[in-house]
């Protein structure tokens, strides 16, 4: 083989190397999520939303069915508002329940509904009522130290 032909080769395995590693960012940012159809947009508010982060998951079920588009902070009701936006593909009835959940002990933190029973369906710009905010652990581990300490004083 001559130079050149090896060089056209090296040159086509940095480029495949380069798009896979682009491909590679875009999956673990989230920003790879093709849009096959229309959305619409809900809100749900939360006491604490722990680490929650734009772009995070939506889902229902264990499947993706959105994305979070924003996060802002009420002023007047102290609580944290997360703008979502659903596939148009997916419905939920108005007493679906936004709880956050963690993928795993220590994974990424997302919004997962559960579906109610109303017949009436949310639509685009929709309060969804039900929320269940984010379990802390370093809260749960110092509950758990508190009351071991009040049992061992007890003791006494």
């Amino acid at each position: 083989m001559n130079r050149t032909v090896i060089d056209l080769w090296v040159g086509i395995f940095v480029a495949i190397g380069i798009a896979a590693l682009l491909f590679l960012a875009l999956k673990v940012g989230n920003l790879s999520s093709s849009r096959l159809s229309e959305t619409y947009a809900l809100q749900a508010r939360f006491d604490n939303i722990g680490g929650l982060k734009v772009r995070g998951p939506v889902k229902s079920a264990g499947v993706v069915v959105g994305r979070i588009v924003d996060i802002k902070f009420d002023a007047t009701t102290y609580e944290a508002v997360v703008n979502m936006e659903v596939d148009g593909r997916y419905r939920f009835p108005k007493d679906t329940i936004a709880a956050i959940y963690t993928s795993g002990l220590l994974g990424e933190q997302f919004v997962g509904f559960e579906s109610g029973g109303d017949e009436k369906m949310l639509k685009a710009g929709d309060t969804l009522t039900k929320t269940q905010s984010a379990v802390v652990l370093e809260k749960l581990i110092s509950q758990f130290l508190f009351n071991k300490a009040a049992e061992g004083q007890d003791a006494k």
